[in-house]
């Protein structure tokens, strides 16, 4: 798994290429909490479009920092790839999950 960021404003796009799965998904955690500990940060972007996998471990991720985010903050997973998009679909995450395509 890679992960590239930019800041603009008070927003940050994490760029998510890879697998995320069991043993990836700390490094992602890690990534999301250090963001969503800045206070400067409103909107936190998931871009997934080159995620090629994702886990059980890789969608708790997720629920989690969304729950951790709280209301006047928003996560955005944006343009996930076609099979990520399956399992969101199929978990019933995109029911918990701001997902833009």
């Amino acid at each position: 798994m890679r992960i590239t960021e930019a800041r603009t404003g008070q927003s940050v796009v994490l760029g998510v290429s890879g697998r995320i799965d069991v043993s990836s998904s700390a490094i992602l955690q890690a990534e999301i909490e250090k963001w969503l500990s800045s206070y400067v940060v409103q909107n936190l972007v998931i871009e997934m479009s080159q995620v090629e996998y994702i886990s059980s471990a890789g969608i708790r991720v997720l629920l989690s920092a969304q729950k951790k985010i709280g209301e006047k903050r928003m996560l955005i997973i944006k343009n996930p790839s076609p099979f990520c998009k399956q399992v969101f679909d199929v978990t019933g995450a995109d029911i918990f999950l701001k997902i833009e395509y």
